[in-house]
């Protein structure tokens, strides 16, 4: 069967799975829509954390950006990776045991302030706009090409989906939703990673096959019997230095940037809501630690084979374009190319397609439709001076990984479902998010108090409804790459919520003041540094133009730290919190306490809502 046979047949399947499982566990009460009754086993609940940690981001374009950037890449493995332990060991169960399942409630009920909490939602909901602009842009991405539809259409068909399971299961239908894509999608990222590193190294596990040598089969696929007995990484190095590009082993961007980059990325995981509220679907304080430990391991399982994925696709990528001719070239490029997602210019009129450093095109190639080739397309924005000919959108790099390497029509239709899962998930948990703020946290928390639960409830699906639909605008209208979508998210959460978590749960002292000053500035501040270099004065996005040689992707810990120092300072300044909440934080760090002397563990030190 074809590969667009194949995707529609496995596609169907899980789209009827993931509806199936959002009716029979559709919520009938708050308490189930927002955190699923507390009725999650741990292990369940660890699959569906990874399942809404591991992202668009993190399946489709974290290792298409490691396979363009080489070692520079690493810094999303770390700070993801080392931001969900920062989570998992600091945060989540301080904040389970508070009982308040949202960030504002929290933030609300420890600042003892209406006004932080108005603040810490609207943080919330900006940021999870931001996140979910990647999800989106994801979906119409792989429905582009197996499809055989457009980006947008795409979308639109993704909003449709998480429109009908997250409106009516909510978080409990969610959460089973999220356990099925994290199986689909795991499988998806994993069957070919195995199956390209025993073809490549012949090794079966990707993450040692990263690091071992050639084989003889893959001397014969890479058509150079010279790498055979070769590393990888050496092979890869010196395809690098032969096309003028620095080795890939080797960093390029400056180190106080990367820097930065790691602790966003790893610290904002910390501010991040759709993340934290999964800690309070399970009935108990120590099911949260179990299934944080559990979401680990289903986490690492794709995280330490996406170098892996990003090398052996980028050793493939060149070898199957670069010095080949157009009319020779492989059916995957000239699939991929019907999507605009990467586009062949034939500067020199030799008919050769040519592979380098720098830009084929200013921003993206314009393609007329009219024919199949970009070469003879009605293109306007070519760079004559850049000797290279190509345009790779990096988002594309893990899903045409499978066709790059000629496997199965059936793999690479799994990897097309489980990218749509990847997406699906975080989708979801973030709608929530959003839908949650909206109903919890502005109507019911701040507005109309005296809500009945089956108002509260409209409000909340009302709520899902309308993000899902401002959700597909901002991936018919991406900002950027996926990854760089999420970075920015990361960012802004890094500046806005961790410090007052972090201080509202070690640091007695810590009041309202303190808290509104330092996450209104955060944000504000590492919002504008994007937006003017993102969007105002792209042309100006450049380390020589950057505050300290910090991208955009880096200076929301910039926000982070300016966020912590007014928040001390103004604190300091200003009239302490009440007692009973200087006591209420005491209390918050002890999770065990003696009574009668018996151990055993307290109950939350807050009831929840």
């Amino acid at each position: 069967m074809s590969i667009t046979t194949w995707t529609w047949i496995l596609v169907g399947v899980t789209f009827l799975i993931y509806i199936i499982i959002a009716i029979r566990a559709r919520a009938s009460s708050t308490g189930a829509f927002y955190a699923a009754e507390r009725t999650i086993h741990p292990v369940l609940n660890g699959m569906a954390t990874g399942a809404d940690w591991m992202s668009a981001a993190s399946f489709i374009s974290m290792a298409g950006l490691i396979s363009f950037m080489g070692r520079d890449g690493s810094m999303y493995l770390m700070g993801w990776t080392g931001g969900y332990v920062l989570l998992a060991m600091l945060l989540a169960p301080y904040l389970r045991k508070y009982g308040k399942f949202t960030v504002p409630s929290f933030i609300g009920d420890r600042y003892y302030s209406q006004s932080a909490r108005i603040i810490s939602l609207f943080c919330a909901i900006f940021i999870s706009f931001t996140y979910v602009a990647g999800q989106m842009r994801g979906v119409g991405v792989v429905f582009s090409r197996f499809l055989n539809v457009p980006i947008n259409t795409g979308v639109v068909i993704g909003m449709c989906i998480v429109f009908f399971y997250a409106v009516l299961g909510g978080m409990k239908g969610v959460t089973y939703t999220q356990v099925a894509q994290y199986c689909v999608l795991i499988v998806a990222y994993m069957i070919p990673a195995i199956y390209i590193s025993i073809m490549l190294t012949g090794n079966p596990i990707p993450a040692f096959g990263f690091g071992s040598t050639i084989s003889a089969s893959g001397a014969e696929i890479l058509q150079d019997a010279s790498t055979q007995g070769r590393y990888l990484l050496d092979v890869l190095d010196g395809i690098h230095k032969d096309l003028g590009f620095s080795e890939y082993t080797s960093g390029n961007r400056p180190k106080i940037d990367v820097f930065f980059i790691v602790i966003a990325l790893m610290v904002g995981t910390a501010g991040l809501p759709h993340v934290i509220i999964r800690f309070f679907t399970v009935p108990k304080i120590k099911d949260a630690r179990a299934s944080a430990g559990w979401a680990l391991f289903f986490i690492v399982l794709l995280y330490t084979a996406a170098p892996a994925v990003a090398a052996f696709a980028r050793t493939n990528f060149i070898k199957t374009i670069h010095n080949v001719r157009y009319d020779h070239a492989p059916q995957w490029l000239k699939s991929w190319e019907e999507t605009g997602l990467i586009a062949w210019v034939d500067k020199n009129g030799d008919g050769v397609m040519q592979y380098g450093p720098g830009n084929a095109f200013s921003g993206k190639p314009k393609y007329s439709g009219q024919t199949g080739s970009f070469g003879q397309a009605m293109v306007s924005n070519i760079i004559l001076d850049s000797p290279n000919e190509m345009y790779i959108d990096r988002d594309i790099m893990v899903l045409a990984n499978p066709e790059i390497a000629r496997l199965p029509n059936w793999i690479i239709a799994l990897v097309a479902a489980g990218g749509l899962a990847a997406a699906l998930s975080t989708a979801a948990g973030l709608l929530l998010v959003i839908s949650a703020s909206i109903s919890h946290d502005l109507m019911k928390g701040v507005l109309m108090p005296s809500m009945s639960e089956k108002g509260e409830l409209l409000w909340a699906r009302c709520g899902a409804a309308g993000a899902v639909v401002i959700a597909g605008l901002f991936g018919i209208f991406p900002p950027g790459f996926v990854a760089q979508v999420v970075a920015f998210a990361f960012g802004l959460a890094a500046a806005s919520f961790f410090p007052a978590i972090i201080m509202g749960i070690f640091n007695k002292k810590t009041n309202v003041y303190g808290a509104m000053t330092g996450m209104i500035t955060g944000i504000t501040f590492t919002a504008s540094y994007i937006v003017y270099f993102k969007f105002i004065n792209p042309g100006a996005n450049k380390p020589a133009n950057w505050w300290f040689g910090i991208s955009p992707e880096g200076i929301g810990t910039v926000g982070m730290i300016i966020n912590f120092l007014l928040m001390y300072v103004v604190s300091k300044v200003t009239p302490e919190p009440p007692q009973e909440i200087q006591d209420l934080v005491v209390k918050l760090r002890y999770p065990v306490e003696r009574t009668s002397g018996e151990r055993k563990v307290s109950t939350d030190a807050r009831r929840p809502y």
